[in-house]
């Protein structure tokens, strides 16, 4: 079975009956037996309609990430509205699969075509007597952007459009920056 086709039932059994579907067998042992984070961008007559995914391996194989990457990306994208029915019809999907991100000692190691981007900030600075690992307060906040996406021509706009995604200020926060390869259906 094409991983297209497997991502599009994932979303209409969801949109149609609420059911979420298991993995099939034709996918291949790949998808059946391997763990990786993975991305599912939903467009709508070539627009951005919906993308959610995961950087780490949150389920048991490829085949669920997807599966729950696709069902949130049509339901839970903050950025639009649940998919409706009548919508179905004129979707079409992208699939990534991440290899692990790397953090990066260069930022010549960077290629926006190549790689993603994961960036993280951490405050400089808490409240003394406070265990910042344990108690709740340490708030590491994050933005990822994938690979060679249209418009995203340098790595000096890859990682302005991640920050601010994540909410950082790059001028006041401290980042640091991992790579990822994505492997794109289309």
């Amino acid at each position: 079975m094409d991983i297209l086709e497997f991502t599009k039932q994932a979303v209409e059994s969801y949109v149609k009956t609420g059911k979420i579907i298991s993995p099939h067998k034709e996918l291949g042992e790949d998808f059946l037996n391997r763990k990786a984070g993975a991305f599912v961008t939903i467009l709508k007559n070539k627009n951005l309609r919906g993308c959610i995914g995961t950087y780490m391996p949150t389920k048991k194989n490829i085949a669920e990430e997807i599966i729950y990457s696709a069902v949130a990306a049509a339901s839970e994208d903050y950025r639009f509205g649940p998919i409706k029915k009548e919508e179905l019809p004129s979707l079409s999907y992208e699939v990534y699969i991440l290899d692990e991100p790397e953090m990066i000692k260069d930022m010549k190691e960077l290629n926006p075509k190549k790689f993603g981007i994961v960036v993280k900030a951490v405050p400089l600075s808490f409240p003394t007597g406070i265990d910042v690992a344990f108690s709740g307060h340490l708030r590491i906040k994050s933005g990822l952007l994938l690979p060679d996406l249209d418009g995203v021509d340098t790595v000096e706009q890859q990682i302005s459009i991640a920050c601010q995604k994540a909410g950082i200020n790059p001028l006041k926060e401290k980042i640091t920056i991992y790579k990822f390869i994505a492997k794109k259906y289309r």
